[in-house]
């Protein structure tokens, strides 16, 4: 059993006395505070902060972390507040606890909602301090060693969590021995039955290992390890002068590290008798950063103020990020749903235009390249060229491609973009960009709808005087008018009810006062009902739908029939002169059976300058076809011309246009 004594003699060999007596009091303390305290086990408490600070003292981590480890359940568990121990142990200590510390019991609405929120505090600690990540990791690892005094449910629960977030974050920091223990002791937690017959098997495999060399022959590894970056390279000439490199084997990791900061050339020999030697080239510095990952910068800090750099630069980079997109994200689920996209294990490597190395995750596209180079670039993009040619946002990148994002002032993110990007902070800054266009939208809509029935009565917006506007808005308890009209724009509240309330109860509106004029322009929050397919030209009317804002239907639609004069519920409009856009109309084509059939009503549409969206036939018996056509026109007119074109065709007995 470990013991304070022990860990102390161990820490004597990297910090100096008086650092390691600091340790002592931290343990000491965390021993007073947890006093009468038991884990499941049956073990007294203050065992698992010893175990932890253990852990840490394997990757030679600092004393500070070391005493944040000793007294990181303190603040949640005995009531001890954070202003003591930043008075015993300085407030650097302090915010490390603090960061480390689990959330208080709260309310939330599932298990979820509660990993989330939790994660939110830990990454806002991160930014602070990295080394909260690193207590952090020590914490669950300890945690996972212990599971089996838990029930299977609870088990479970965790080791999920700890193979969905903390084993792909270890993997992220470059520590790689955390990582796959992490692995290890989630997949037995999970399945445990699997697990130990896994373990079964390698135990007899090693039993006969011997034997099985001196039948096959095997692949050997070698690792050289050598005192800095010059002699790695002069080392691989060394041996790819002794055996021939296998072709496309070599991997220089060290000139372009992982994005995990890994760092190591990689090659593969032709040894005697065609047998392959694997050969990985290194210095020690980067064999401790390869096990230990961001934890070895500590081995190598300089003692001035340098700015830091390699897996620790690489870290807080990826912090600054995870920052950036939960202050982007609408909620703490959308904001870990980011984070677990993030956690890639695998990274292709592309140029930017001046030669620049870009590391994104396997499966990026350009828009993905966009947002990494910058949240503008990304929101503003509208093509890109790959190698120097044109080619579709959308096209997964190859390491080694050079990508070079054409921009346009006032363009903005293409809803369509959420279907191929992989990168969290692509997906957090295209969802936070159409939230803003739907927002600044929705106003725009709002203030229409309100002034027109305003309208109504002789009056405007501009006209109801502010306290009145200031009274309603506490009634709503909205902030400003802004959201108000959002909230109408939407759907949420109807621009009769409150155009009555700024007016006054009493006063009685007309019910309709000349349509509202729609200009095919208003975006995401007006969208033309599927059921009638409207077309400028045809008579319509709007319907207000809670969260979608309007709804354009036919103005005979049977879908709304029931509400259609209910001024709450339903709004008359009319097109504007100047709509513009194509507006898809179904039409059922019934006609004689006939060779090219498809092509004879392709053509005949194309000569109307109108698109088939989609086609699909029927045949009603062996001489009648029935043909069902979705056409792309800008208009009553332009469908006109379409009709009368399909008409012309030899054998066309009845064209009908679909709706409800």
């Amino acid at each position: 059993m470990p013991s304070i004594d022990a860990l102390a003699d161990r820490l004597s060999t990297y910090l100096g006395t008086d650092q390691v007596n600091l340790v002592r009091r931290a343990y000491f303390y965390a021993e007073q505070a947890h006093d009468g305290q038991r884990r499941r086990s049956g073990e007294a408490y203050v065992t698992h902060p010893l175990a932890v600070a253990n852990i840490l003292a394997d990757m030679h981590m600092d004393h500070q972390s070391l005493m944040a480890a000793m007294l990181h359940d303190v603040i949640e568990d005995t009531g001890i507040a954070k202003e003591a121990l930043s008075a015993q142990f300085g407030e650097t200590v302090a915010e490390l606890v603090d960061g480390v510390s689990k959330l208080t019991q709260m309310n939330f609405e599932t298990k979820a909602e509660a990993q989330a929120e939790n994660f939110q505090k830990m990454a806002m600690a991160m930014a602070r301090d990295i080394r909260v990540i690193l207590v952090k990791l020590a914490d669950r690892l300890h945690n996972m060693r212990t599971l089996e005094v838990l029930s299977g449910e609870k088990r479970r629960r965790i080791a999920k969590e700890t193979l969905e977030i903390y084993a792909p974050i270890a993997n992220r920091l470059g520590m790689h021995s955390i990582r796959i223990e992490f692995e290890d002791l989630g997949f037995k937690a999970m399945h445990p039955m699997r697990s130990a017959r896994i373990y079964q098997a390698v135990k007899r495999a090693r039993g006969n290992r011997k034997e099985i060399v001196n039948k096959i022959e095997d692949v050997y590894a070698f690792r050289i390890i050598v005192d800095k970056v010059d002699t790695c390279y002069r080392v691989l000439g060394a041996v790819h002068n002794l055996y021939k490199p296998l072709p496309g084997r070599f991997k220089d990791y060290i000139a372009i590290p992982k994005a995990n900061g890994y760092q190591s050339l990689h090659t593969t020999l032709f040894g005697m008798h065609g047998v392959p030697i694997e050969i990985q080239i290194r210095t020690r510095e980067m064999e401790e950063m390869a096990n230990n990952g961001i934890a070895a910068h500590w081995l190598y800090k300089s003692t001035g103020d340098e700015q830091p750099k390699g897996t620790h630069a690489r870290a807080r980079q990826w912090v600054k990020g995870v920052l950036e997109m939960q202050q982007r994200a609408g909620n703490s689920l959308e904001f870990i749903e980011s984070v677990k996209i993030d956690l890639f294990p695998d990274e292709v490597y592309v140029f930017t235009p001046k030669g620049r190395i870009m590391e994104l995750p396997k499966g990026s596209t350009a828009v993905d390249f966009a947002y990494a180079v910058h949240t503008d670039v990304g929101n503003s993009c509208i093509a890109c060229r790959i190698n120097r040619r044109l080619a579709p946002l959308s096209e997964p990148l190859q390491s080694g491609s050079t990508v070079e994002i054409v921009s346009a002032p006032g363009a903005r993110p293409n809803p369509a973009w959420l279907n191929f990007v992989v990168t969290g902070k692509a997906r957090t800054h295209i969802r936070h960009a159409l939230k803003l266009q739907r927002r600044s939208e929705s106003i725009s809509l709002g203030e229409r709808l309100l002034n027109k029935v305003l309208n109504g009565f002789d009056s405007s917006l501009e006209k109801v005087p502010a306290e009145r506007i200031q009274l309603m808005l506490n009634e709503y308890r909205l902030e400003v008018i802004e959201d108000l009209l959002e909230d109408i724009g939407l759907g949420n509240r109807m621009a009769y009810v409150v155009a009555r309330r700024l007016l006054g109860e009493g006063e009685q509106l007309p019910s309709a006062e000349g349509p509202l004029a729609i200009r095919g322009t208003e975006g995401l929050v007006l969208s033309y009902a599927k059921c009638c397919t409207p077309i400028p030209g045809d008579p319509i009317v709007g319907h207000l739908s809670a969260g979608k804002g309007m709804v354009v239907h036919l103005d005979n639609c049977r879908n709304i029939s029931e509400i259609r004069h209910n001024p709450e519920k339903c709004i008359q409009l009319s097109w504007a002169k100047d709509v513009t856009g194509e507006f898809n109309v179904e039409l059922r084509v019934e006609l004689e059976h006939q060779r090219g059939l498809i092509a004879l009503l392709a053509s005949s549409v194309n000569a109307a300058d109108g698109n088939i969206e989609k086609i699909s036939m029927d045949e009603r018996d062996g001489r009648i076809s029935v043909v069902q056509l979705v056409v792309s026109v800008h208009d009553r007119v332009h469908l006109a011309r379409v009709i009368k074109k399909l008409r012309a065709l030899t054998g066309v007995t009845r064209i009908t246009r679909m709706r409800a």
